[in-house]
């Protein structure tokens, strides 16, 4: 089956593991994730009182790789990546030529009452913290029945 697992973060295990071993595994995971160091988007939420403080791990991205928006009540943060590498030897025919290009995506409900503006977010170390206001929802009404006799 090819459902990820919550249990382990590596996706390809299901469908590699089984019929072909561990023979083509490395072909499809970036570098960070052959080195062991992948983070999926680790998220921190705390309950502050006023507001909720979310940290997202974003290992390896720029300030200018992150961006999030809000849409119908849904917080959506995703950051996208690219990197090659050239080496060349003295006729400049490549020695050795690389390249990367990955991106994630998370999504969190917020309610539909908080609006772009009462977010605040920073980005720090590899960190993108927001600062997430607690808005009240309308209360659902509670169904009246009709008695029937």
């Amino acid at each position: 089956m090819l459902v990820p697992s919550i249990f382990n973060t590596n996706l390809t295990n299901d469908f590699f593991g089984d019929s072909f071993g561990h023979m083509f595994q490395d072909m499809f995971r970036s570098p960070l994730e052959r080195m062991g160091q992948v983070s999926y988007m680790s998220t921190d939420i705390q309950d502050l009182g006023d507001h909720y403080q979310m940290d997202v791990e974003l290992p390896g991205y720029d300030k200018e790789d992150v961006k999030a928006d809000l849409k119908d009540g849904y917080l959506t943060v995703s950051a996208g990546h690219s990197s090659s590498q050239e080496e060349k030897d003295s006729d400049g025919k490549y020695v050795r030529r690389e390249r990367y290009v990955g991106s994630c995506q998370r999504k969190f409900y917020v309610g539909k009452n908080v609006t772009q503006e009462d977010i605040h977010a920073s980005f720090e170390n590899g960190v993108l913290k927001m600062a997430i206001p607690k808005k009240e929802t309308p209360a659902v009404e509670e169904k009246k029945y009709i008695a029937i006799q």
